[in-house]
């Protein structure tokens, strides 16, 4: 052809072999139909000894002019490939000539032609391709591809595949014989998808070789696995060789553990994956899509799948796998037909997805019972990932599976549960009883209501024997959804709790303690602990006997020598801790009193404070301190009660592990927002976590401690937004109308001199008013808008009071207000009462609490009168001269008002620095 070029135009070279190559296609189809090739190899035998030799010599004649036409057909179709793309025309008419004339003669070619080596030519073609654009992307990458050189280079590739598949349905043996070639072809594909899902400017190159390639290469594998002509002992060592333990890895480009990056696959260079882990994740993205397009898969390779879970499991918790199945976000082929779409997953979804469409697949195939087989006997899989893996499939299962099935799955669980449950295993948190409670309450989440109630009445229905009683608080304990009970049953199971809970109580003494033969302590306080929030148990229900019985496990423990019953007091102790922090009216309690001074010589100044396993009760007093924002503190520096609080909380402040610090902070955040104490920096250390520079490691003073500690509760303040409903925000859109209207009526502005700006900060007991001392200002005023806020501003207050005295009364109904009830409303309260002194001509009198802040707009200056107690004082607040260039936070100046003066927040000394002292007080 070359030699032809220099002739004439390459356009008439192609042109022309187009026409001969149809020729010779409709020539060889012509002779082959005109033959009988019924018994041919008799045929042939008998004519040659026949007078008709005849027809013996023209049968051999077209089997040799049809192969001789089949072979050259094959190499043209590789010159044409490997002239660089420009004999397109070319290529497409030798291989499907090929594809065309291989199945004449009712497969007599088959054993004419080596239709290995035409099958090795189109794998070597994938290959060529492949490398050739892994080496122009990879290489040189500095811009994003686009989709126009994405299918330019993948659609010669589709070409190759979608005609060896067609080669593969008719000679499945003969593509056996090339297995290596195969498997190492469809590797490298599903590695070369991973690595372009890796890099950000290949994204577009990664969602076309999903569309056009994901599939077809998977039909390689599929058309030999699901062919008659393959004895299941070659598939089964077919699968074997791609999905096991190190079977291929020779195979493909070399060692990978000795490549470095995507293109060392093809020989060229570059760097995505390290070479080892790119294999793995590849054979793992092959295997998904075996899952995913299982619906092609025959019963017998589906069950040769299921049993591969085992090795796929494996591999999920390779050390060079497991961050990039959390953290790789590949494409999928989303939809069935005509609506089929690539879209972005989380490997680790796409990876579950996969998984629940196989379960789909085999519910109705022998491969079922190996799936079944392979979830019961991971539920103890050692790895999270693993067991969240199982658990995720068992959940689907229940909320898409028959009822019988469901009920046949769980029934098993219960029979494993019973077969683990010992007294000893339910307050060990990996123990095998508990996985098993675990995993039964996470899937009755999904289950019907009717299935909760039988499960429960299934483990109880012994209630008598220590084995029930186990298997039950092992439930409780793993969060078994008591919500979903039927209400009858609610009922049931609320008032046995508490009343084993009240027996245990009221009759715990050093000689029940003795009798005890199971060798577990308080049973019914881990119930009562475990369910509270689940159930909705009144807390009315928990008197202050649980306070007495708080101050007698401490007693115990700190007489106890024996380290196992040690071990169950300390968590008895936990989670007694855990009951009272949600029962408020018991912070009401004397005896609380007693409860926090036995708690400070516990942890503090008594003799165990040198008991390193009493960390194990931190958490739980945390949420123990908490609650004391619900008790009446009296701040007097001769009550040991104020004193042991302190300490408490310093103990807890001045924790270090990043798990305590957030538990502590939480814990002081909540107690701070609703006590009455004034002095919260006397609960705060000198050396509290919250107290340390991070970025230069100095430790700082308590000032930034309480800095931060604003930080800290203006960010958890915001994490509890609520998101409006429908009909709220149809109530807002009718009011804005309203306030539309309102606005229109009064459009002439009238403005107004502003008279004096004061404002009043109440700090439990302390005030101080601004006033802006004869300095005035304009603003627009809106009438009727103002005197509609000002009432507004009034209710708000009146509701926040009256929050805020329910609170702090004994009374059962204000226990079931939500915990940021007041915070929000006070929110509010503040919010509206800025937007009072937008709508009107001052700021008003406003109301600011400890740690909070008012924030207002000024440009000129701004005198005020400001009190504190029986201290009074006037000073400039704001000077445009002064103050423009040395507040910290550009145009905002940062004021806090202490005890001796107002300090303000500079910005060359990074710190606060008293500008103004309280006239005539007297320095301590």
């Amino acid at each position: 052809m070359q030699r032809i070029q220099s002739f004439v135009s390459e356009e008439v070279v192609v042109k022309v072999t187009q026409e001969v190559i149809d020729s010779v296609i409709r020539l060889c189809g012509t002779y082959a139909r005109a033959l009988n090739w019924e018994s041919w190899e008799e045929k042939l035998e008998r004519d040659k000894t026949d007078v008709n030799f005849q027809g013996a010599k023209r049968m051999n004649h077209v089997i040799n002019v049809t192969k001789c036409t089949v072979e050259k057909l094959c190499e043209m179709g590789v010159v044409a490939a490997n002239n660089g793309g420009s004999l397109v025309p070319i290529i497409n008419m030798s291989w499907k000539g090929v594809v065309t004339l291989l199945p004449l003669g009712d497969g007599v070619l088959a054993t004419k032609v080596n239709v290995a080596v035409l099958i090795s030519n189109l794998i070597s073609l994938v290959n060529e391709s492949i490398r050739c654009a892994a080496e122009a992307w990879f290489s040189s990458l500095k811009e994003n591809i686009s989709v126009t050189e994405a299918r330019k280079a993948f659609l010669p590739v589709k070409f190759y595949l979608v005609n060896a598949v067609k080669i593969f349905s008719l000679y499945p043996y003969q593509a056996y014989l090339v297995r290596s070639e195969i498997t190492k072809c469809t590797l490298m594909m599903s590695m070369l998808k991973c690595s372009l899902s890796k890099e950000n400017l290949l994204k577009t190159a990664s969602d076309v070789f999903t569309e056009l390639l994901e599939k077809t290469s998977l039909d390689l594998l599929i058309a030999i696995l699901n062919s008659v002509q393959v004895k299941q002992e070659l598939k089964v060592e077919f699968l074997d060789y791609l999905f096991s333990e190190g079977s291929c890895t020779d195979s493909v480009a070399g060692d990978p553990s000795k490549m470095h990056s995507m293109v060392d696959l093809f020989s060229t260079c570059g760097e995505v994956f390290p070479g080892e882990k790119t294999f793995l994740i590849g054979r793992i993205s092959l295997f998904l899509n075996f899952l995913r397009f299982s619906l092609d898969l025959d019963d017998d390779v589906k069950l040769w799948i299921a049993g591969k879970l085992d090795w796929f499991f494996d591999m999920l918790v390779n050390e060079e796998v497991y961050s990039s199945i959390l953290l790789l976000q590949v494409p999928v082929l989303y939809g069935c037909g005509k609506t089929v779409e690539v879209v972005w997953q989380p490997m680790f979804s796409s990876l579950l997805n996969a998984l629940q469409t196989f379960m789909l697949v085999v519910s109705s195939s022998p491969a079922w019972t190996e799936l079944e087989s392979f979830l019961l006997e991971n539920l103890f899989h050692p790895h999270f990932l693993c067991w969240e893996i199982v658990m995720e499939l068992w959940c689907f299962m229940v909320r898409h599976a028959e009822s019988g099935m469901v009920s046949g799955i769980v029934g098993k669980l219960c029979s494993l549960m019973k077969l683990v449950a010992s007294t000893e295993s339910v307050l060990v948190a990996d123990s095998a009883l508990r996985i098993v409670a675990r995993s039964i309450s996470t899937i009755l989440t999904f289950g019907a209501q009717s299935m909760v109630d039988q499960i429960y009445m299934a483990i109880v229905r012994d209630e008598g024997t220590q084995l029930s009683s186990v298997m039950r608080l092992a439930l409780f304990m793993e969060g078994f959804p008591l919500n979903l009970l039927s209400d009858k049953m609610k009922r049931i199971v609320t008032q046995r709790i508490i009343t084993d809970y009240h027996l245990f109580v009221e009759n715990f003494d050093e000689k029940s303690i003795n009798s005890l033969d199971c060798g577990l302590l308080g049973p019914p306080v881990f119930a009562l602990s475990s369910s509270l929030q689940s159930l909705q148990i009144s807390t009315s229900d928990i008197n202050v006997k649980t306070l007495k019985f708080l101050v007698a496990i401490i007693h115990n423990y700190k007489v106890c020598e024996d380290k196992l019953m040690k071990d169950q007091y300390r968590k008895l102790l936990s989670e007694t801790l855990g009951i009272i922090s949600n029962v408020r009216h018991l912070y009401a309690s004397l005896e609380m009193e007693k409860v926090i001074c036995e708690l400070e010589n516990l942890f503090i100044s008594g003799s165990d404070v040198s008991d390193t396993q009493l960390y194990e009760c931190k958490p739980d007093l945390a949420l123990f301190m908490a609650g004391l924002a619900h008790m009446d503190i009296k701040e007097t520096d001769e009550s040991s009660n104020i004193s042991a609080l302190w300490d408490l909380y310093h103990m807890l402040l001045g924790e270090r592990h990043w798990a305590f610090i957030h538990l502590a902070i939480t814990a002081f955040g909540s107690f701070s927002a609703r006590t009455n104490c004034n002095k919260l920096w006397r609960f705060v250390p000198q050396n509290a976590a919250l107290s340390y520079d991070l970025a230069s490691g100095n430790e700082a003073n308590l000032d930034r401690f309480m800095s931060e500690f604003k930080v800290f509760l203006e960010k958890e303040t915001a994490l509890l937004t609520i998101t409006a409903s429908s009909y709220q925000l149809g109530l807002l859109v009718r009011e804005g109308q309203k306030l539309k209207e309102m606005f229109q009526k009064f459009s002439n502005v009238i403005i107004e001199t502003a008279e004096c700006d004061y404002m009043e900060i109440d700090g439990e007991k302390q005030t101080m008013e601004l006033n802006s001392g004869g300095h005035s200002s304009w603003k627009r005023k809106f009438p009727d808008i103002e005197k509609g806020m000002e009432l507004l501003q009034s209710g708000m207050k009146v509701i926040v009071d009256s929050i805020s005295q329910l609170q702090r009364s004994d009374q059962p109904s204000s226990n079931a207000l939500p915990d940021n009830f007041l915070t929000t409303f006070s929110r509010r309260e503040a919010e509206i009462s800025q937007l009072v002194g937008l709508a009107g001509s001052d700021l008003g009198t406003q109301t600011i609490t400890y740690l909070h802040d008012f924030t207002w707009t000024v440009n000129n200056v701004l005198n005020c009168d400001m009190s504190w107690g029986t201290v009074k004082g006037n000073f400039d607040i704001y000077d445009p001269e002064r103050d423009a260039t040395r507040c910290a936070y550009g145009d905002t100046c940062f004021w806090r008002v202490k005890e001796d003066g107002l300090y303000l927040f500079l910005k060359e000394q990074k710190r606060l620095e008293l500008q103004f002292k309280w006239p005539g007080k007297v320095s301590a």
